[in-house]
């Protein structure tokens, strides 16, 4: 029999605040937290951004780190999640000696903003040759884990935008598999100019707040933050004396392989990664009370993410969906873990994060984006997209104990 996965605690950061309890709020008061940018150094200030409001220094006061020493911005924004998810774990002991606890966390940006910033230095002087090591994905994992304590094994994904997504699908595979205990698993990424600019050389950035599945989307704004989970089978529960919140159902993942970045027109690796997540569920389509869509705003993706979602529900209602990336902006890599965590607290709250800025259907699609924070009923399970670059999709469903 294949264990039942639970998570006994989270943490989140994000353009909304720090915390659930302030993210949570924001998205009662339909507040997004994209706008004007402010902490990252470049001359395209005409781009609205989802960034943490923090700077730096902020950060570094909040989390009792000296200024002289060596962090990225992703390893504190990730830092500040691990904690709050360990700490409602209850997990915090645990990880001061040695037990059977993993990290798997997902970023692309690494700690790529500190390259960009100390990369003459490196070329002309031995300055900050200190940051050289902290530029690569895995330098930034490790930084993070060592904010909490000891974990017996430690890995990082990076697989674009589905990255914290598939550190999700990784550690429940652990857990399944006894490679570990209790896995905390999520992802880290702030923006950086080579984020910035990336993006805007692929012409999908919007120079307005984003509308994901609006008829009038243009394209999406870039965020930043960090979200982490714990979970744990039902015997380590026991043993390391957690609380479960709620269940893991099921992960599914698929890749299309269509383009470098652009989702296929009819969504084949979006239909393939929810009926996974499905499968491995038990679960029939008619059992998902809400959907978090990948919704990035793109007029590719929300159309082929909606024909996908059309495909799998068939002749059975499409229950509400909405994209909370019209909160948080795209936070790329992190997104995956960010959205679950939103995720959990739909069920939690039974209400739905509307889709800011939505006013019209987009051509080609039969359902509305959600408009209301009502759920028609009862929310049990919710299915929560994040679809990377290349077609590497992942589904995660959530339920209710």
């Amino acid at each position: 029999m294949i264990p039942e996965i639970y998570i006994t605690g989270c943490g989140i950061c994000s353009a909304l605040g720090i915390g659930k309890k302030a993210i949570w709020e924001a998205i009662g008061r339909m507040q997004s937290g994209i706008g004007e940018m402010h902490h990252l150094a470049t001359a395209h200030r005409e781009l609205p951004v989802g960034e943490v409001p923090l700077d730096e220094a902020s950060l570094r006061q909040r989390l009792n780190i000296p200024p002289d020493e060596v962090s990225t911005r992703t390893e504190l924004l990730g830092r500040l999640a691990l904690l709050e998810a360990v700490e409602e774990s209850g997990l915090e002991p645990w990880l001061q000696r040695d037990n059977r606890i993993a990290l798997v966390s997902g970023t692309t940006v690494g700690g790529m903003d500190k390259s960009e910033m100390y990369f003459r230095d490196f070329l002309e002087n031995d300055t900050r040759n200190a940051y050289i090591a902290t530029h690569d994905c895995g330098a930034c994992t490790e930084m993070i884990a060592a904010a909490a304590g000891h974990f017996d094994r430690i890995t990082t994904i990076s697989t674009a935008c589905s990255s914290a997504a598939n550190a999700i699908l990784t550690g429940s595979a652990w857990l399944r598999t006894g490679q570990c205990e209790v896995a905390v698993v999520g992802g880290s990424e702030c923006i950086t100019k080579f984020h910035l600019n990336g993006f805007r050389t692929l012409m999908i950035l919007d120079e307005k707040p984003c509308r994901p599945f609006d008829a009038s989307r243009a394209g999406l704004n870039l965020g930043e933050g960090a979200a982490y989970l714990v979970l744990a089978t039902g015997p380590a529960l026991e043993k390391y004396g957690m609380k479960p919140l709620f269940r893991l159902s099921g992960c599914g993942n698929a890749c299309d392989a269509f383009h470098q970045t652009a989702s296929s027109p009819n969504g084949e690796g979006a239909y393939r990664a929810m009926r996974e997540a499905l499968r491995e569920s038990g679960l029939q389509p008619a059992d998902i009370g809400y959907i978090n869509a990948h919704g990035t705003g793109t007029p590719n993706n929300d159309l082929s993410e909606g024909l996908a979602i059309e495909r799998l529900f068939g002749a059975v209602p499409i229950p509400p969906v909405s994209s909370t990336k019209a909160f948080t902006g795209h936070t790329t890599s992190a997104s995956g873990s960010i959205e679950a965590v939103l995720s959990l607290m739909v069920l939690e709250h039974q209400q739905i994060p509307v889709n800011l800025r939505y006013t019209r259907r987009t051509e080609g699609l039969s359902f509305d984006a959600a408009t209301s924070p009502q759920p028609p009923a009862e929310i049990r399970h919710v299915l929560s997209n994040s679809f990377g670059f290349g077609g590497n999709d992942t589904s995660c469903i959530f339920s209710k104990l």
